[in-house]
Formats: C-alpha cells, sequence, structure tokens
C-alpha cells in the first residue's frame, strides 16, 4: 500500500448543529470539519495528497501538474502541498484570468505557482500540452487528475473513514458534496471495509454529461484493486443525488445562499459558495422535504473550500 506523507491536522473533530438542528426540527444534525485539516487554509483534497505527494516523491518527480476552475479549492491545496515538500507546482485554470487575484487564487500565488488559463472546453488538452513541455524541460511533472480523484487519492477517503471509526458518532447518514469522485468513491470503499451501519449520500455539484454514479462505481472499484480487496460494486450501490446541480458549476440558487447563511448564523461555521453551499443546501431541502427520519444522526462532512467566499463573484452573498 501507498505510504502517507504527512499533510493534515488528523483526526478533523466532529461537532454537533444545535442551532440548525433546532431550526428545521428534523434529525440531528453533525458535522465532521475536513475544512480544518490545516494545508493551505485546509479542505477535503488533503487527505488525498497526502498518497498522491507520496506517490509522486517515490518515482522522483519534482513538479505537481493538476487542473480546475479558477476559484479551484483542489488546486490551492496541491500547490500548498507542493511548497511543503519543496516541490514546484503548475495549474492547468478553467477560466478567464481575473484582474484581481482573490480566494483561491491568491493563495496559488503565495505559495508559489505557476497557473496557465484556459477555456473548459480546451483545458484536458492544455492539461496534456503542459505536461509534455515540463517533461521536454527535464522537470519532472507528475500528473494529479482533476480533484485528485484517481485509485491512489481515494484513499484519503478510505482511510478518513477508519478515522470516523475511531470516533464516537456512528451516524445514520453522511452527506456531502460529490464533485470529481474520488471523496465519494474512498468514503463508499471505507464503509465497507470499516462495515459501517449507515449511508453514503453524495449531492452532486456539477452538470456533467456523464453517468456520474457510474464513474464513481469504476473508481470505488479501481481502488478496490489497487488494494487487492475482493469488492465490486455498480452505479445501483451509489447514493447520489444530482437534483440541486441542474443550474451548472458555481451558480448559486436561492437555496444555497440561504445555507450559507444559516450555517453562518445559527453554528458559527463557513461555508463555501461552490462545493459545502450547494450539499448543505441539498441536505436541508432533504430534512424539509421529510427525507430523513427526525431520529436519525445525520453528519454532514464539510470537505472545505472557504477560501472561495473571498472571491469577489461571491459578494452577491451579502446582498442576497
Amino acid at each position: 500500500m501507498i505510504e502517507r506523507y504527512p499533510l493534515a491536522h488528523l483526526p478533523t473533530p466532529i461537532e454537533p448543529l444545535p442551532g440548525l438542528s433546532d431550526a428545521l426540527g428534523g434529525p440531528q444534525l453533525y458535522i465532521k470539519r475536513d475544512d480544518l485539516t490545516g494545508l493551505g487554509v485546509g479542505g477535503n483534497k488533503t487527505r488525498k495528497l497526502e498518497y498522491l505527494l507520496s506517490d509522486a516523491i517515490q518515482k522522483g518527480c519534482q513538479t505537481l501538474v493538476s487542473t480546475g476552475a479558477v476559484q479551484s479549492n483542489h488546486c490551492r491545496q496541491v500547490a500548498a502541498a507542493a511548497a511543503k515538500a519543496g516541490l514546484r507546482s503548475v495549474l492547468v485554470l478553467a477560466g478567464d484570468e481575473p484582474e484581481k487575484k482573490q480566494g483561491n487564487l491568491l493563495l496559488d500565488h503565495l505559495s508559489g505557482a505557476e497557473t496557465v488559463f484556459v477555456s473548459r472546453a480546451e483545458r484536458d488538452q492544455r492539461l496534456d500540452e503542459t505536461f509534455a513541455r515540463l517533461e521536454a524541460e527535464g522537470r519532472k511533472p507528475y500528473l494529479i487528475p482533476y480533484g485528485g480523484s484517481s485509485p491512489i487519492g481515494a484513499l484519503g477517503y478510505l482511510q478518513a473513514m477508519q478515522e470516523l471509526a475511531d470516533q464516537v458518532l456512528e451516524p445514520d447518514w453522511i452527506v456531502f458534496a460529490s464533485s470529481s469522485g474520488g471523496t465519494h468513491a474512498g468514503m463508499v470503499l471505507g464503509a465497507q471495509q470499516t462495515r459501517f451501519a449507515g449511508k453514503v449520500l453524495g449531492i452532486g455539484i456539477d452538470k456533467l454529461n456523464i453517468d456520474f454514479a457510474r464513474t464513481i462505481a469504476n473508481l470505488t472499484n479501481a481502488t478496490a484493486e489497487l488494494l487487492d480487496i475482493d469488492y465490486q460494486v455498480d452505479e445501483a450501490d451509489i447514493l447520489l443525488n444530482e437534483e440541486y446541480c441542474k443550474p451548472g458549476y458555481g451558480v448559486m440558487q436561492p437555496n444555497e445562499v440561504e445555507a450559507v447563511k444559516l450555517f453562518a448564523q445559527l453554528d458559527g461555521i463557513l461555508l463555501d459558495p461552490v462545493y459545502t453551499g450547494r450539499a448543505a443546501g441539498g441536505m436541508i431541502d432533504l430534512i424539509q422535504k421529510g427525507f430523513f427520519k427526525k431520529t436519525d444522526k445525520v453528519l454532514f462532512w464539510h470537505t472545505g473550500g472557504t477560501p472561495a467566499l473571498f472571491a469577489e463573484p461571491y459578494q452577491s452573498l451579502l446582498a442576497a
């Protein structure tokens, strides 16, 4: 098994959400604070990067290369991981280069990352071209896929489920933002390995032109194969709600704005406007529709992303 390169502050705490639980009058709500993993302001990608960075170092690589949106939480943590390990980082970011470097993009540059801006349609092609250029320059690049979602990256959330098993809370449900699939796949395999009795529900974040549940199932199976675990799932085994991502990536809806405000005003928890805001908005809507039993314990797994709150496009939160 691939060793971990220590990056994260673990275990991350679990806290009750008494204000939100009382206001909604539904299940008992708790939160697992992976926004507090520490690296570059923290987030869920740090767990994945512990394994990806270890693999890169074992292979003698010198430059971490990855991709994401301009306000990518993943890329921000890649840049910080590279800095911590004494490596370089190059980030291929989908979107126009903003006049002001704010939020995650500011932190990318503080960590010393080189950035390449490209349209979303050309992102993958430019990523391949950037990797080839770095190879030709002798910079020994290591490619980290979008969101760190590979069998190696998914190991981070297999380990996270073991961490949860060692903590006191035994939730009936885990609810979280599901975007590139690695966190979801690691949780599914981790749930099987730890005999987790609850259910793992991902809230889709991006409107994708793929069968995302199948993608998660395939990644789960590839991770099991990497570890020589005799376990297979199919898409029917993946609990995924994609009802809230129909407006598209990063297009905030009123329920998401309300969720960000409720978490902050009732329990002092900051969410981000793209991932945890959408997942929390979906969870609150499901509570209001009676999806969960009132006696359930529901754990909202905070995957981080708070720096995006400080990027200019999201100042509409204050006026909404």
